[in-house]
C-alpha cells in the first residue's frame, strides 16, 4: 500500500533536499518520488545527503507539472500554512496520515511540498483536495523541506502499522483521479463562457471558488459523469419551441 504514496517535490532548488528528503521517505517505508520542475537535477550532493537512499532518488520520476506528477491521483494533500487569501479544507498531519493510508489501499494518492522558500502557488493548491499544515511552535516555525517530509510520512506510516483497520473505516468510493476534475473543470469553464456567466478576462476568482466548492463535495466518479453530461446539455444548440 505505501508504494500507492506518492511523495511530490515542487520546483526544488537545493539537490541536498531532494536526498533528505528520500531519507526521510525510506525511513518510514516510502519509496515512490517525483520531482517536478527541479531547478537542478539530483547530484552527489543529493546522494551523499540520502545516506543509503540513493535508490529512491535513482528511481524518481521527473516531469515538467504538477498537474502531470497527480495526474492518475485520487486524492491529492498539499502542505500549506493556513493564511492564504482563500480557504481550503485543511486537515492536520494526523488526519492527512489517515486519509492517504485509507485511500491509498485503493488507489494512487500524493502528498505534495512546495518550494523551499515560497511553498506552492495558489494555483497549484487548487489542484489539491485537501491542504495539511504541520502545527509547529508559532514563534518559531521554521521547517526545511526534508523535516516536513518526515513528519507526514511518520504520520503515514503510523496509520499504516496500526493496521488493517476495521474495514468500515475504509473508504471505497470511486472518486474521479486529478486528470478527469481538471477535465471537468475545463469544461466548466468553457460553459459558463459560453452562456455568460463568466466573462473572458475575468474567470479566476469565480473558477477558484467553484474548484473549492467541488474539491470540499469531491464529488463520486458517477456523479461527475453526470456533471458533464448536464454541461454539454447546456452546450447543445436547442432549436426554438
Amino acid at each position: 500500500m505505501l508504494d500507492q504514496v506518492r511523495i511530490v517535490l515542487v520546483n526544488t532548488s537545493h539537490t541536498g533536499n531532494m536526498g533528505s528528503a528520500a531519507r526521510a521517505m525510506k525511513t518510514m517505508g516510502l519509496s515512490n518520488l517525483v520531482l517536478v520542475d527541479p531547478q537542478t537535477l539530483p547530484d552527489g550532493n543529493a546522494n551523499a545527503l540520502a545516506a543509503g537512499a540513493s535508490d529512491i532518488l535513482a528511481s524518481a520520476r521527473i516531469v515538467p507539472t504538477l498537474e502531470e506528477a497527480v495526474a492518475d491521483c485520487g486524492l491529492v494533500i498539499g502542505t500549506s500554512a493556513r493564511s492564504r487569501t482563500l480557504s481550503w479544507p485543511m486537515l492536520d498531519p494526523r488526519e492527512a496520515g489517515a486519509k492517504l493510508v485509507a485511500e491509498g489501499a485503493r488507489q494512487p494518492v500524493a502528498l505534495v511540498f512546495g518550494r523551499e522558500r515560497t511553498g506552492l502557488t495558489n494555483e497549484e493548491l487548487q489542484r489539491c483536495h485537501f491542504h495539511v499544515a504541520i502545527p509547529a511552535n508559532p514563534e518559531y516555525s521554521s521547517l526545511n523541506l526534508a523535516m516536513a517530509v518526515q513528519t507526514l510520512c511518520y504520520e503515514v506510516r503510523m496509520h499504516w502499522l496500526a493496521g488493517q483497520q476495521p474495514v468500515a473505516e475504509v473508504d471505497d468510493t470511486d472518486y474521479p483521479s486529478s486528470e478527469l476534475m481538471e477535465g471537468f473543470y475545463s469544461h466548466l469553464q468553457q460553459t459558463l463562457l459560453q452562456t455568460g456567466f463568466i466573462s473572458e478576462g475575468h474567470p479566476g476568482q469565480v473558477m477558484s471558488k467553484l474548484r473549492r466548492l467541488f474539491n470540499r463535495a469531491r464529488p463520486e466518479s458517477a456523479e461527475l459523469n453526470i456533471l458533464r453530461g448536464i454541461l454539454t446539455s447546456v452546450q447543445k444548440p436547442h432549436p426554438p419551441k
